[in-house]
């Protein structure tokens, strides 16, 4: 190549070197941090907890701390219907503590949505979550998840008053037992929920049950749940469910010369007899979710 063809060639790289820069620049502030979420599974039940695992790695090459500043959450989602229709908080405030990140490093964060965003209707939901760092002033984005709400099938339901000497007293609680297939197993939900007011107290699985077996249901003297269902071969699930959906006690039984089963004492009390426990009873799950603060209309197969 000639000198002149370089000398009248140096313009129009002089022209294209800013755009590189500026590219290079916004290339490299992108990445100053990388943001994913991802959900365990791509189907949940109406009024189940669906937790979302937040990972945000710092590539900032420093020290950094992720906090709210003016009035602005440093974490956020964007949720809206498969037709695009945005999804509002249940609340306005979702303040997150302070998160520091050392450089390089990854860290998660678990998030339930179905106690921040109103996602118990049947159908599919897109989620991309956002972290806004102050130093820049900028917003970094996940990729778009998408989950579907559906419902599980009733095989069980039992309406009972709340007895006195317990928080609102008179008023009533229907238990259900719901299962639903995935493709690799089949689930056994409770539902705990007031239907004259809607409101959904409680929805979650107690694990996995084999499909020919019917679960067992019993209501103690304080009105409180007992299932005993069949987990895998010969083996037992039993659990206490509480009036506002509290998992009380969960424990396991292996199926020996004799079979579990629920038996009714004459005080009018529920316990497990046959088989030999496995775990001891313990407690997994000491409060149910706060949802009373959701719309109180239900799905309308649920009604």
């Amino acid at each position: 190549m000639s000198i002149a063809a370089i000398w009248i060639g140096l313009p129009k790289l002089r022209r294209a070197l800013p755009c590189a820069c500026i590219f290079l620049f916004t290339a490299v502030a992108e990445g100053q941090i990388q943001v994913d979420v991802k959900f365990k599974r791509l189907q949940y039940i109406a009024y189940e907890p669906v937790v979302a695992t937040i990972a945000i790695t710092n590539l900032a090459g420093r020290d950094i701390e992720l906090h709210d500043a003016d009035a602005q959450s440093w974490l956020g989602f964007e949720v809206t219907r498969s037709e695009g229709q945005p999804i509002s908080l249940l609340n306005s405030e979702n303040a997150q503590p302070p998160l520091k990140i050392e450089a390089g490093q990854r860290v998660t964060r678990q998030i339930d949505l179905a106690s921040l965003y109103p996602v118990h209707d049947f159908g599919a939901y897109h989620v991309r979550t956002h972290v806004y760092f102050t130093d820049l002033g900028k917003f970094f984005y996940s990729g778009t998840r998408v989950f579907e709400v559906t419902d599980a099938r009733p095989i069980w339901q039992q309406t009972v008053g709340i007895p006195t000497g317990v928080p609102a007293p008179g008023d009533a609680r229907t238990y259900s037992l719901l299962t639903n297939r995935f493709p690799d197993h089949t689930s056994l939900y409770v539902r705990v929920q007031d239907k004259d007011t809607g409101i959904v107290y409680a929805t979650y699985s107690l694990g996995r049950s084999i499909a020919f077996e019917q679960p067992q249901a019993e209501i103690d003297r304080a009105n409180q749940l007992h299932v005993l269902h069949c987990a895998a071969p010969r083996a037992w699930s039993y659990s206490r469910i509480g009036l506002n959906g509290e998992l009380l006690t969960h424990s396991s039984f292996m199926e020996t010369k004799t079979r579990p089963r629920l038996v009714h004492s004459a005080n009018g009390e529920v316990a497990v007899r046959g088989g030999v426990i496995e775990t001891p009873a313990q407690s997994s799950r000491s409060t149910a979710p706060k949802l009373s603060a959701r719309p109180p209309d239900l799905p309308k197969d649920n009604q």
